[in-house]
């Protein structure tokens, strides 16, 4: 990346350098080269004033006093007479490159001055070497703040890169890095977002690993001398009905306990869900969506009340609504309707389709893992129902024929009156 940077840098300072440089040469030697004719001309009409002066007041040219006024000029006079009279002042440059400007009276004076052309295309040679040399030193500025900043976002992104690594790796600390720079600082605040609900997520995995442990083990220990009891005491039926309802109480205590810690579970997992707009996930999902079904010849419509908000998961949530939209590309027809409305209790999201819908041997097992209406997986409605529990909802078919789904969450405001705040005992 700092490669390209400076690469790109580089190139765009040349084009300005070009821009500006090529254009600006060319009319420095311009301006040179007529300012010199112009100063040329003015001397060739201030000297033909001083002749014609001179003849007037019948003085003649003093040829020393000329060259002394005009130095590095090669002056030649002609005055009209009888004879001819030529003046000639200075000496022609050894290089034959002459500038040269005349003038003239109407009573006969002739003047034509000349100067050195190698002068005025050294002076144009000096003045485009300053631009050159002011060119070259814009770029070494363009390459150094290139260099900088370069410097400044690749070592960012690196230090982030270090960051992700770390979090895939399991280390989920945050580091609260920040760079100065506002799009940069946002990832990293989103990383240090991320970093401390892993951490979160995974000191909950190894609490609920840890209770599950020291809750089950007492259980399955009951349990296992229950069942060897039963087997030492095969030949007495009343020993094997009085362990065998012993084994089926440690069996039911077992299955509180596995609850007791799934609900656990849960209500740490609730303590995730914020407020959700749903107007901007169901909007998100839809535009995601919405190719897919019109390259199907099917349409996509969103309907119902606007403005809502429910306690749930930006990702949680979003899924839940993607599987459904899926299972109704895959298994239903027609037109596709995602309504929201706002009950008593409840926010409700449902999809549904024109289809023929579901049929009534798979229906009361419809959430069921592996069952599915034809050539799916059938996973996809059961972790959407996981999903949406996980988020203090539930997912329900509420119509069969055609299939409606229908998603219930909190509403936001009223998990924001009723919050119960809870903590170790």
């Amino acid at each position: 990346m700092r490669r390209r940077l400076l690469s790109s840098t580089l190139v765009v300072a040349v084009i300005a350098v070009l821009l500006l440089g090529v254009p600006l040469g060319v009319v420095v030697s311009r301006l040179i080269v007529d300012e010199a004719a112009q100063e040329l001309g003015a001397e060739a009409k201030r000297l033909v004033g001083e002749v014609e002066y001179a003849r007037v007041q019948e003085t003649p040219l003093d040829p020393q006093q000329l060259e002394q006024k005009y130095p590095g000029r090669y002056i030649q006079i002609w005055e009209r007479g009888t004879p001819l009279r030529v003046t000639v002042v200075g000496t022609a440059p050894a290089s034959g490159h002459l500038m040269t400007e005349d003038a003239q009276t109407n009573t006969g004076v002739y003047v034509r001055i000349s100067r050195d052309r190698d002068q005025v295309e050294r002076d144009v040679r000096a003045r485009l070497l300053l631009i050159v040399a002011l060119a070259v030193a814009a770029l070494a500025v363009a390459v150094s703040l290139a260099v900088v900043q370069s410097r400044r976002l690749t070592l960012p992104l690196q230090d982030l890169a270090k960051i992700a690594e770390r979090l895939g790796s399991g280390d989920a600390r945050p580091s609260k890095h920040r760079y100065g720079i506002p799009e940069l600082d946002r990832v990293a605040q989103v990383l240090d977002r991320s970093a401390t609900r892993i951490s979160d997520l995974l000191t909950r995995e190894r609490e609920f690993a840890t209770d599950a442990s020291h809750q089950l083990r007492t259980p399955l220990t009951g349990l296992t001398m229950r069942l060897e009891e039963i087997v030492a005491a095969s030949d007495e039926p009343e020993v094997v009905r009085e362990e065998g309802e012993a084994a089926i109480v440690q069996a039911e205590r077992l299955t509180a306990v596995i609850d007791e810690l799934l609900a656990a579970a849960r209500r740490q997992r609730h303590a995730q869900a914020e407020p959700v707009a749903i107007d901007e996930v169901l909007g998100q999902q839809v535009t995601e969506w919405e190719p897919v079904f019109r390259e199907a010849g099917r349409t996509l419509h969103l309907d119902g009340t606007r403005g809502l908000k429910a306690m749930a998961t930006t990702g949680g949530f979003g899924q839940v609504i993607a599987s459904l939209l899926e299972n109704s590309l895959r298994h239903g027809g027609g037109t596709v309707t995602v309504t929201s409305t706002s009950g008593d209790n409840y926010i409700v999201i449902e999809v549904a389709d024109e289809g023929p819908g579901i049929a009534d041997e798979i229906a009361p097992k419809i959430f069921e893992r592996n069952v599915s209406g034809g050539g799916g997986t059938g996973l996809g409605l059961t972790l959407a129902r996981a999903l949406a529990a996980a988020d203090g909802g539930r997912l329900e078919l509420v119509r069969r024929r055609p299939a409606t789904f229908a998603v219930f969450l909190r509403p936001a405001e009223e998990d924001s009156r009723n919050r119960v705040v809870s903590g170790p005992a």
